[in-house]
């Protein structure tokens, strides 16, 4: 097929040899099966922000690091410069996200290389060598059903564990080979800690997951999964090799609103004790 225009760079430099078909169109992203040597890889060609579909963007880079200052001050005041960093921002993201959770364990593509907006990792097929298919093409039993959404619970929990919240977690974004659900589609990973959206966004991807594989096993729609693994974060007792239950007990005691009052009284008495020692303070100078 014809060689699109952002993936001839790659051709160019030796990277790819031949495009051998489009694969998808998502909402962020064109992906094409290409030929580099004698390997079958994908390249995943980022669409320019005017051209992407993705919603809110901005709730997903909210507290993402910019190393260069002067890269943040662009990209705050969104000018050319500052528009062309944030889209590298955006593509690098998926980068840093795919090596970071390959690492802690969960299975995502290996990615390759990433130039001029162009990721080029691996494909994932299935056990005849054939593109692995979406969780959303594929049907289960239910002891299936159940056995994988406890790997894709797993692979939420080290994700958070490693800092990460996917933020778009579904059916849609999860392949299946021989050996069970892949991860895929991060450029919008979000930084657990320095977002303030990431557990609604935690809690969206689990409840997703546990709404498909629901059809199967419509036991795990009882499951809450979501709840306890935050709350094992924010306690600090969440690790990569947590046994995760699926049952999560709602705190039910009363908030102790005297107590707090108290509290601020005292506060306020304390400050109006300070200001007078610093009125008193004066007169004596």
């Amino acid at each position: 097929m014809k060689i699109p225009k952002q993936i001839q760079p790659l051709v160019d430099d030796g990277l790819v040899d031949e495009v051998l078909s489009r694969l998808m169109s998502g909402k962020e992203a064109d992906v094409y099966i290409v030929r580099c040597g004698g390997e079958i890889r994908c390249a995943k060609v980022y669409k320019d922000a005017a051209k992407r579909s993705f919603k809110k963007a901005v709730q997903y880079q909210e507290g993402r690091k910019v190393r260069n200052s002067r890269r943040g001050r662009a990209m705050e005041k969104g000018s050319k410069f500052g528009r062309k960093q944030q889209e590298e921002t955006w593509q690098n993201a998926e980068v840093d996200a795919l090596y970071l959770l390959a690492g802690v364990g969960v299975r995502v593509p290996q990615p390759y290389d990433c130039l001029n907006g162009v990721l080029l990792m691996e494909l994932i097929t299935d056990e005849n060598g054939e593109v692995a298919p979406r969780l959303n093409d594929i049907s289960m039993s239910a002891e299936q059903a159940r056995a994988d959404h406890l790997v894709v619970m797993h692979y939420v929990m080290r994700m958070l564990c490693a800092g990460i919240v996917h933020g778009d977690l579904s059916e849609f974004n999860v392949l299946v080979d021989e050996d069970g659900p892949v991860i895929i589609d991060l450029p919008q990973a979000v930084d657990a800690a320095a977002n303030n959206n990431a557990q609604s966004m935690l809690k969206r991807d689990v409840d997703n997951m546990t709404r498909y594989y629901g059809q199967y096993a419509p036991e795990l729609l009882k499951s809450q999964y979501g709840k306890e693994i935050w709350a094992l974060f924010e306690n600090g007792k969440l690790q990569q090799e947590t046994t995760l239950t699926g049952r999560y007990a709602e705190n039910t005691q009363a908030a102790d609103v005297d107590g707090v009052m108290l509290e601020i009284k005292s506060i306020i008495e304390e400050e109006q004790d300070r200001q007078q020692r610093l009125v008193e303070a004066e007169k004596e100078d």
